[in-house]
């Protein structure tokens, strides 16, 4: 990452540490550089500013305005695109300020120890993705009302784009991960977290649904005839679930775009609250019998995993990103990846790993026996058309 062109800010109340860090920063040739010595002196500065820092590197004990308190901030009025947390407090503390931060939608570099030396920083900064430095130039914030929704969903503005989830035994391409965007006339591409719970709420997203699987079948048959045979993932809402009929309509979807539902695995976020359960498991028993895969995602991340493994029949275990992301270095998200890992195998489910961002963390995951890996160090997410010529192209990581 070429850091000539950032502005990062240095929010850090104890003066040495400060400079110690505007000088490192330096060093490593950072283009712009801000500092305050507290939460409200940043945040006053960033809200005259007018426009979002790149990188933010801030310290969680500060007087006048602690750093969780100046990172929710930073996050709900957008005024920076990604934060590091720079910090003595012990690592369980670390760790869920990390998980907060993401929670509220921050690109999260990291969490750096005190004192801070120059190669974890340099970790640290090489981890940063500018918005709109892939396929994917998203919009931020954006109202939407339900005419708008309705109007994407029948014009067809709503597309699937593909991420790939390989083998880390064999580095073979096993499948893909449907991920909906939005491509709005005038809007350009807005991501999913600014309009799925909308869609939710408006009663829109068993439709959009219906549209993604659509999508993802056609695809399936193309990269079939190609001699590219693979599975997809298809994320459903829990507000489907509460709908009886929608076993049959998936299944007479799937049926009627010539594909079989056991190519298609429905992945259900484990930190969604069933709210009528007893139709809920109706649905889901009744989706495997016509063959669907069900996937748990975002394992270990809600209050009721075990309870949700023992009452649904998952075929399939995503470890989340928030455990993957830095488990070489974090001993308690290794641990957590280690027992999932091990739940799976005695329940015989299919392990995957998403988020994976590193060869370290490529290499731990495989050493520990996950099946799949899916994440930033395979792929970004890319429109259909491209998977074919990406998989011929795609070489797993040799042997150290």
């Amino acid at each position: 990452m070429e850091l000539s062109g950032l502005t990062i800010m240095v929010v850090e109340d104890h003066d040495f540490q400060r400079r110690m860090t505007l000088r490192l920063l330096k060093d490593l040739g950072a283009g712009t550089l801000l500092e305050a010595a507290n939460g409200r002196e940043a945040l006053s500065m960033l809200t005259d500013r007018g426009e979002p820092v790149d990188i933010i590197l801030c310290d969680l004990d500060m007087p006048e305005m602690d750093g969780v308190e100046f990172i929710s901030h930073l996050a709900i009025n957008q005024l920076a695109q990604a934060v590091t947390v720079v910090s003595a407090m012990e690592v369980s503390i670390l760790n869920t300020v990390e998980t907060m931060a993401r929670a509220y939608g921050l690109q999260v570099l990291g969490a750096i120890a005190k004192p801070l030396n120059l190669q974890e920083l340099t970790n640290c900064l090489g981890r940063f993705q500018p918005r709109g430095n892939d396929h994917e130039a998203y919009v931020t914030r954006t109202e939407f009302n339900v005419e708008d929704l309705k109007r994407g969903l029948k014009e067809r503005e709503f597309i699937a784009f593909f991420q790939p989830k390989v083998s880390f035994e064999t580095g073979e391409v096993h499948g893909v991960e449907a991920l909906v965007r939005w491509f709005r006339p005038g809007h350009g591409v807005i991501s999913p977290f600014y309009f799925i719970h909308q869609m939710e709420l408006e009663g829109l997203v068993t439709p959009l649904t219906e549209v993604l699987l659509t999508q993802t079948c056609g695809y399936l048959k193309a990269w079939a005839r190609r001699g590219f045979l693979m599975t997809a993932s298809v994320n459903i809402s829990m507000h489907c679930l509460e709908d009886v009929s929608i076993a049959d309509r998936l299944h007479d979807l799937v049926k009627e775009s010539d594909c079989e539902p056991k190519q298609i695995i429905l992945e259900v976020t484990e930190t969604e609250v069933m709210i009528d359960v007893a139709k809920v498991l109706n649905v889901l028993a009744r989706l495997r019998l016509k063959g669907f895969g069900l996937s748990i995602d975002d394992f270990g991340t809600g209050y009721s995993s075990l309870q949700q493994l023992s009452n649904v029949p998952f075929t399939e275990l995503k470890i989340d990103q928030s455990f993957v992301k830095d488990s070489p270095t974090q001993p308690r998200h290794r641990t957590i990846i280690e027992t999932s890992l091990d739940l799976a195998r005695k329940l015989k489910l299919k392990t995957v790993a998403e988020g994976v961002e590193t060869r370290a963390e490529w290499d731990l995951l495989k050493s520990l026996g996950c099946q799949q890996a899916q994440g930033y160090f395979i792929a970004r997410p890319m429109p259909g058309h491209q998977m074919p010529e990406w998989i011929q192209m795609w070489q797993a990581p040799e042997e150290v």
